[in-house]
């Protein structure tokens, strides 16, 4: 493992080797070099990746590294002729101020509006459905009892949860916490009384908090898309062509299956 990088954010971003899981060699697309310049102006890829969720990386050592992010920064570092390096962050928050910055060169999140106003997308290469986590013990059954006068509604700081839950939830109160971790402590202190994010972060948390549940049904469905900083256009025809091969490949799909990830809708 890498020394690690001290980015705008004043956390240290942990850096990662170039190993762990590997993906069945395929031909590289046509690459032009200007493109690899500009999506890659370090000559190597900085891939903005954040803890706790197999979007993203669930194993941040140099001995097993897995999640859909990483494994789709590392075939894309290898089409781009580049070396590979990840920078594990502890909420994405993070890494979309780092990618604002320019201080990573990609990330692996959902394409929403407001993130859109920022950096550019891609087209999506994942669906995953938004749910809702009740602890040990909830009454709670059912997503439509979720907006009731006096429950508290988890969200992680910054996340999309926490803007759409902000605005669509009337009677519930939002509690915003700065990770996941602090997520599955509230839950199990019943100092909220569910927590908010895509099912596949929530079937990660509901792992570590037995007899938690996963309510049935859905409040929306995020689409994650690679990320880049703004300025850097002369890759977008690149990365268009770039997902498209990844969907059509398999390797989306394996990587979700070797992240353990649940929740993805079907292409």
């Amino acid at each position: 493992m890498t020394s690690a990088t001290e980015l705008p954010t004043r956390r240290r971003a942990i850096a990662l080797t170039f190993a762990g899981l590997i993906v069945s060699p395929r031909p590289a697309l046509a690459l032009d070099s200007d493109v690899s310049r500009v999506l890659a102006p370090s000559g190597k890829l900085r891939a903005g990746l954040y803890t706790g969720t197999p979007t993203s990386i669930v194993n941040d050592t140099d001995k097993d590294p897995r999640g859909v992010g990483y494994e789709i920064g590392k075939e894309l570092a290898r089409q781009l002729h580049v070396d590979y390096e990840p920078v594990v962050f502890s909420r994405n928050a993070e890494v979309q101020q780092a990618l604002k910055t320019g201080a990573v060169d990609v990330a692996f999140t959902n394409a929403s509006a407001a993130r859109a106003k920022d950096v550019d997308f891609a087209p999506p290469y994942l669906q995953i459905e938004l749910g809702y986590l009740v602890p040990p013990g909830s009454s709670i059954t059912d997503v439509n009892d979720i907006d009731a006068a006096g429950k508290r509604i988890g969200v992680t700081t910054g996340s999309t949860s926490d803007a759409t839950l902000s605005k669509d939830l009337r009677n519930a109160e939002v509690v915003r916490t700065p990770t996941f971790n602090d997520a599955i402590a509230q839950l199990a202190s019943h100092q909220i009384d569910a927590f908010a994010t895509n099912k596949a972060t929530l079937f990660e948390i509901a792992e570590k908090l037995p007899g938690s549940r996963l309510l049935d049904g859905r409040w929306g469905v995020e689409r994650h898309a690679i990320a880049i900083p703004r300025g850097r256009e002369a890759g977008h025809e690149f990365l268009r062509t770039f997902t498209s091969e990844i969907i059509s490949s398999g390797l989306v799909r394996a990587a979700i299956g070797r992240a353990g990830l649940k929740g993805a809708l079907d292409p």
